[in-house]
């Protein structure tokens, strides 16, 4: 029997945890920031932000898993009714009836892969000692699944052909993330931030 003064020891949590939780919701609130420059687009529906750059540091930074994580923080922050989606909106109506909410759903799975292909795989690597072509490699292809995400649920919910969609909510955004995502290699070659 237990006395008073007696209680079970408690196991403190890694810190290196506590390191990537603290990052993942540091990512979490920039991705909600990155709307507050949100600029009208006259070719498209969908506003320029800087959404998809901290998509891609995300995955660079904090690897598949916790990258995903918080992009899945934020959204779950927006669905919650914070302000932090396009034009400082949110709650559930946002991510099931916009037209453009199949970015923000396809944002988390991005992250991931992007984490997977530039850390190959689930251990963190430091992204600025990855080979170059293997971070184009991994941001190309978190970009692609960004746009096919985003066309398709576009395409699905205003009853359009892909290729409309395409033409409206992907195509006139790559040159906007082509920067986005030489902007990214800029900050990663930098080493500017830390990822120890």
């Amino acid at each position: 029997m237990k006395t008073e003064n007696e209680h079970e020891s408690v196991e403190l949590v890694d810190g290196a945890v506590v390191r990537q939780f603290a990052r993942a919701a540091l990512l979490a609130a920039l991705m909600g920031a990155a709307v507050v420059a949100t600029i009208p687009y006259p070719l498209s529906p969908a506003p320029v932000t800087l959404q998809v750059l901290v998509v891609f540091l995300a995955g660079l930074y904090l690897g598949p898993l916790w990258g995903a994580a918080s992009i899945g923080l934020y959204l779950a922050a927006g669905a919650a009714g914070a302000p932090v989606f396009s034009g400082m909106t949110g709650g559930p109506g946002v991510l099931l009836s916009e037209p453009t909410a199949g970015f923000l759903w396809t944002f988390p799975i991005a992250a991931l892969v992007v984490g997977l292909v530039v850390h190959r795989g689930l251990a963190l690597r430091d992204p600025a000692d990855v080979p170059l072509a293997t971070v184009v490699a991994g941001l190309t292809a978190g970009l692609i699944l960004t746009y096919v995400g985003g066309t398709s649920w576009f395409a699905w919910l205003i009853g359009t052909s892909l290729t409309e969609a395409a033409v409206a909510v992907a195509i006139p955004f790559v040159p906007a993330d082509l920067l986005k995502m030489a902007a990214a290699i800029v900050i990663v070659r930098s080493g500017a931030i830390d990822t120890v």
